[in-house]
């Protein structure tokens, strides 16, 4: 059994907490959380052990692996802190608002040999899954152009400031909702060579960006172009979806389903016919052991687990160093708003507070 602690009991901490636990090769051996509340709750009724200081909890409790479901602008320290104790990590998105500090946790997580994980869960979609499959057979010939969207209604009206809602806190809507159709983007055409055109746009945020929009530029003349708003209520939730060009044809995926349209100049694989055709996720993707918000949720923490016991492939989709690729595409933006810095240059992130963490 893999003894397993989770820190940060937020929205996405406590959906990993209900589904880490009825793992079959999990045991859940302790959780940590700044809310006294939640803690008592789980305690009373489950009877894990609770602590409110991270660093005691890595101190008294035998760990095999770790999930950090906290604010993003503590992951850095927390993840060393469980690379010191060899721990396996499995972290959420965003990995780094800064990108020197998640250059330098890679590195030590590849140097010890340990699994390491960032929550993209996209990556886990049949859909998508289906998309990347397509790609790498070469089913629609040479990709020419991308275009990656993500709209919802998240922020819809000025309040008050929350950890979200702060750049130097959780990054705003480029690092928490952008992230995901870029990371896509990374895993479909590899790391851009450049950006340009990049906005990031208040509509009712005052600390940071309600909008973004940006172009990658690759080898060859290929581009991709990203846009993603979190104030559009014409969308019950956030909804992701890739529309991919190529010479032969064309790809549009979202969470439910993935459209192809094969030219007849199409090397058509098996399973598609030319024109159009439909493939949907409740076909694509297999079954789970447990069921929350989503298969995807269930198969990234299973193929975390299955890691760690040596059973996945030897490429890690999800790895410290694939989240990197996404963050420095981020790092590719901020400069580009800035205009005249070299699109490598590392953005800048205003001053980060002492603090504990707050809920996810």
């Amino acid at each position: 059994m893999i003894r397993l602690a989770i820190v940060g009991l937020g929205k996405m901490g406590l959906s990993h907490y209900s589904i880490i636990n009825t793992h079959p090769n999990i045991e859940l051996v302790a959780i940590c959380d700044s809310a006294g509340y939640v803690l008592d709750v789980l305690n009373k009724y489950t009877g894990v052990r609770t602590y409110t200081d991270f660093d005691t909890m890595l101190r008294e409790v035998a760990l095999d692996a770790l999930i950090i479901a906290t604010p993003s602008s503590i992951h850095t320290k927390m993840v060393k802190a469980a690379l010191d104790k060899n721990l396996h990590l499995f972290c959420e998105k965003p990995f780094c608002l800064d990108t020197a500090e998640g250059e330098e946790i890679t590195r030590i997580a590849n140097e010890k040999g340990l699994i390491n994980q960032v929550g993209y869960h996209y990556r886990f979609v049949g859909a998508f899954q289906e998309v990347k499959r397509l790609l790498d057979i070469n089913a629609i010939g040479e990709v020419t152009h991308v275009l990656a969207e993500a709209y919802g209604p998240v922020v819809l009206k000025p309040k008050g400031s929350t950890w979200r809602t702060q750049r130097s806190e959780g990054g705003g809507c480029l690092y928490d909702y952008a992230a995901h159709p870029i990371n896509l983007v990374n895993w479909y055409m590899g790391a851009p060579q450049r950006v340009g055109g990049t906005i990031l746009n208040k509509i009712f945020s005052k600390d940071t960006d309600d909008e973004v929009c940006a172009t990658l530029y690759y080898e060859g003349g290929k581009s991709a172009q990203i846009s993603v708003n979190w104030s559009d209520e014409s969308y019950r939730k956030m909804t992701t979806k890739m529309t991919i060009w190529g010479t032969n044809g064309r790809i549009y995926a979202d969470r439910q389903e993935c459209k192809v349209y094969f030219r007849g100049t199409a090397c058509i694989p098996q399973g598609y016919e030319q024109g159009w055709n439909v493939r949907y996720t409740t076909d694509l993707t297999e079954a789970v052991w447990f069921y929350l918000r989503g298969e995807e949720y269930s198969a990234q923490l299973d193929y975390f687990v299955r890691c760690i016991e040596g059973k996945c492939a030897s490429d890690n989709v999800n790895s410290f160093e694939n989240a990197m690729m996404t963050d420095r595409v981020i790092a590719m933006m901020i400069a580009d708003v800035k205009g005249g810095q070299k699109s490598d240059a590392q953005p800048e992130i205003p001053k980060k507070r002492t603090l504990f963490f707050r809920n996810r």
